[in-house]
């Protein structure tokens, strides 16, 4: 399975990617330009072969290469992922996963419903009369 693991362009990329650091999948799917069903495929296969674990943040997985017990798995892993480095096509994935990652600024995440406080604050000097007739 491990050697199977390693057969595939896609799963390859993925590792290229993962080379360095933990990864988000949703940057995983942004920089593949693959669906995120598809990348979860492959990162479940990579983790049946014992290539990378994952860790849930919320909703999102991350995910991370693990240096297999093996010493020739190993070796194998690292002249892998060495060779990917020197590609120009890695080299361009990476870079832009780079991007990404380290963007100066992360994107604004926008509350589901108002907190009690926050949406009570206009009414605050309402009798309480005034702020049970309005809420119903």
């Amino acid at each position: 399975m491990f050697f199977l693991a390693l057969a595939d362009q896609t799963r390859l990329r993925l590792l290229n990617l993962m080379r360095a650091e933990e990864v988000c999948v949703c940057f995983l799917t942004d920089v593949l330009g693959e669906s995120q069903p598809k990348i979860s495929r492959h990162l479940a296969y990579l983790r049946s072969a014992g290539l990378v674990e994952a860790r849930r943040d919320g909703k999102w997985m991350h995910y991370r290469i693990i240096v297999p017990e093996n010493e020739i798995a190993r070796r194998v892993l690292d002249e892998t992922l060495r060779g990917l480095k020197e590609r120009k096509d890695m080299q361009d994935e990476y870079e832009k996963l780079s991007a990404l990652c380290h963007a100066p600024a992360v994107p604004t995440l926008i509350p589901r419903n108002s907190k009690p406080d926050t949406f009570a604050q206009p009414y605050i000097n309402q009798s309480r009369e005034e702020l049970e007739t309005f809420l119903l």
